[in-house]
């Protein structure tokens, strides 16, 4: 099986980070990328990487749809560039970062005002606090935020429990839609039985892979967004086979995160194009070195994780 390893600085920190890196894998039914966040350890990195030798040995499942309609997602900027980033889209649908460290209320105001701006009044938006409230504050926040929004579609992992996303979707009117309480649970049926969320976010690495994905939105029985775990065009690619094989697809997917890199693996990168990404690969053929450190680290995590989940790479080839 092929390795390479790809770093790339980022236009804006995003999930507290500057550069991605993440390892590329080919196998006999195309390339897959294997990149879960430092903070994961190897267990929790496990799934990460049964989906990446899954669409590299596997391929992905027959699409039912030839394009998926995506969100551009605006990270924790200020207004100017928010709108910016908006309008430079070409989408219809916004996810606006809020909650984060070291700033308040009146900045997540300003940037989803903005948002709503660039959009105008048929755009829809939606907010992503990667559970980053107290159920107080988000109760507080949410109603201030759909006004500033014109209607907010939904609100993403507000808090971080279940019993915190139930308690806030009992108090507020704003739908809710769960993330990590699903990808990172112990027990991602627990938001439904909880009465949790009116969405759940798959994503395709954390979960297991493309097949693990559609099983598990069978069994959740609610609507689905497929969304980017911050990947090159490689990893969204894998998002894209999940999002065109769901029988419905009634959100816009949060896929279009690509721009959010300063340079991606490929010279024909997944970017949406009048809101939609196209059902197809892609083959990394612009792929940076990355500085040998980094490298050095991923393959030795690769190795690790592999010989924890018992996968045998070579023999994948």
């Amino acid at each position: 099986m092929t390795v390479a390893v790809y770093s790339t600085p980022l236009r804006a920190r995003f999930r507290g980070l500057s550069t991605r890196d993440g390892v590329l894998l080919r196998g006999p039914a195309g390339w897959a990328e294997f990149s879960p966040f430092w903070d994961y350890d190897a267990a929790e990195s496990l799934p990460w990487l049964r989906a990446a030798v899954e669409s590299a040995t596997r391929g992905h499942p027959a699409p039912v749809r030839d394009s998926i309609p995506v969100n551009v997602t605006v990270p924790a900027v200020g207004p100017d560039r928010a709108r910016a980033i908006v309008a430079a889209s070409g989408c219809r649908t916004a996810k606006v970062k809020v909650a984060e460290p070291g700033q308040d209320l009146d900045d997540d105001v300003a940037r989803v005002a903005a948002v709503r701006a660039a959009l105008g009044p048929a755009g829809r938006v939606r907010i992503d606090a990667n559970g980053g409230w107290d159920v107080a504050t988000a109760v507080a926040a949410l109603p201030v935020l759909d006004r500033a929004s014109g209607g907010l579609e939904y609100a993403e992992q507000p808090c971080r429990t279940v019993a915190e996303l139930a308690a806030v979707r009992r108090a507020v009117a704003v739908p809710i839609a769960a993330d990590e309480s699903v990808r990172r649970a112990a027990d991602p049926f627990e938001v439904r039985r909880a009465g949790a969320a009116d969405v759940v976010v798959l994503k395709v690495q954390p979960l297991g892979g493309v097949r693990a994905c559609l099983d598990l939105a069978e069994g959740l029985g609610l609507p689905v967004v497929v969304s980017s775990a911050l990947e090159s065009s490689v990893g969204i690619a894998m998002g894209v086979a999940l999002a065109a094989a769901l029988p419905e697809l009634p959100y816009d997917c949060g896929l279009a995160t690509v721009q959010l890199f300063e340079r991606d693996v490929t010279r024909n990168p997944l970017l949406p194009v009048n809101g939609e990404l196209p059902v197809r690969p892609a083959v990394p053929d612009d792929l940076a070195p990355a500085p040998e450190a980094t490298a050095a680290r991923w393959r030795e995590r690769l190795a690790d994780v592999a010989r924890r989940g018992g996968i045998d790479l070579e023999a994948l080839a």
